[in-house]
């Protein structure tokens, strides 16, 4: 009975810290938008100047998606529907890395268009630094799927389970609420 109590309070320290993750990252993403803006802003030959790769809209859908599958995952394995719940969390996976793989293609994309990390036009940079960081984000996201598919693979209590899940999709959600976010601002910007 002690240890039940103990992982309760655990999990209340570690869902809390989720938060506090997810706030910090906010605050960076809110930090670097902003800082954009002021420099738009200082100089009128300084603005983004540069039309967005298509495969951001699909990179896009494939976060949206993603996120529906997410919770899918997440209300399978509240109904106890373990087969489902794997696929659920396999697709969110493979569409985590299916939008990884086209953000690489967007950078590829931007090159080609002459637009670089480095370059005289510091709002183009912001491009990369906003989608890499996202990125990293993503390689998060895709850990703590990943944790929680291994949890079900290894037939964990069902607590367990749910508490992994719990932790994996509200990351998720905010990386897909991030994504939409920057693809808006730099919408709105070019």
């Amino acid at each position: 009975m002690e240890d039940s109590s103990e992982d309760r309070v655990n999990v209340k320290a570690r869902k809390f810290l989720m938060w506090l993750v997810v706030i910090s990252s906010s605050m960076l993403f809110a930090g670097w938008t902003s800082g954009f803006m002021v420099y738009a802003a200082g100089s009128a030959d300084q603005g983004l100047k540069v039309i967005l790769p298509d495969v951001f809209k699909y990179s896009t859908a494939a976060m949206i998606v993603s996120s529906i599958t997410m919770h899918m995952a997440y209300l399978s394995a509240k109904r106890l529907q373990f087969d489902k719940q794997k696929i659920y969390l396999i697709l969110t996976i493979l569409l985590g890395l299916l939008f990884f793989v086209l953000q690489v293609l967007a950078w590829r994309t931007l090159t080609e268009q002459g637009v670089f990390l480095v370059n005289y036009n510091a709002s183009q940079s912001f491009i990369y630094i906003f989608t890499g960081a996202h990125l990293a984000h993503i390689i998060a996201g895709i850990g703590a799927l990943v944790n929680a598919l291994t949890g079900r693979l290894k037939n964990i209590a069902q607590v367990k389970n749910l508490y992994r899940l719990e932790m994996a999709s509200i990351f998720w959600h905010f990386i897909d609420i991030v994504w939409i976010y920057l693809y808006v601002f730099l919408l709105l910007n070019q």
